[in-house]
């Protein structure tokens, strides 16, 4: 490919919304947080270190007996509320900025759990109703 020698219309994307493959036996249920598996497939996010989590599933989708591929997702980026972890796992607003790590697929918790569950965002705002995270 060779410099522009005109104005060309560059194709664009907002990246707010994105449409992924979900994996096979996968059961996604709308305002979940969701995640890329190993094999590049959407699933719930759950305590794993292979996962990158990529946003909120904006519908319900079963595909439990469907093969990877057959269904997909849409998913939104942005800032969510979900469910604060407990105990040791607490997360309290001196944390925000701090990277959260998700336990479930509605559940962020502060530490990654010696090394056992994969990254969920950003640690937004903290309230009574939950942690505020930025994908």
């Amino acid at each position: 490919m060779v410099a522009l020698t005109e104005g060309r219309m560059t194709p664009f994307r907002d990246g707010d919304l994105r449409n992924f493959p979900v994996a096979a036996s996968a059961v996604i249920y709308a305002g979940a947080m969701v995640a890329i598996n190993a094999t590049g497939y959407l699933v719930p996010a759950s305590t794993s270190t292979t996962l990158k989590v990529v946003g909120r599933a904006e519908a319900e989708v079963d595909n439990a007996s469907g093969a990877d591929g057959a269904l997909s997702c849409e998913t939104r980026t942005g800032i969510f509320q979900y469910a604060n972890s407990a105990a040791a796992d607490l997360i309290a607003r001196s944390d925000i900025g701090a990277n959260c790590y998700a336990v479930d697929d509605q559940t962020v918790a502060k530490t990654d759990g010696t090394t056992t569950r994969s990254v969920a965002g950003k640690i937004f705002d903290v309230d009574a109703q939950g942690v505020w995270v930025q994908f």
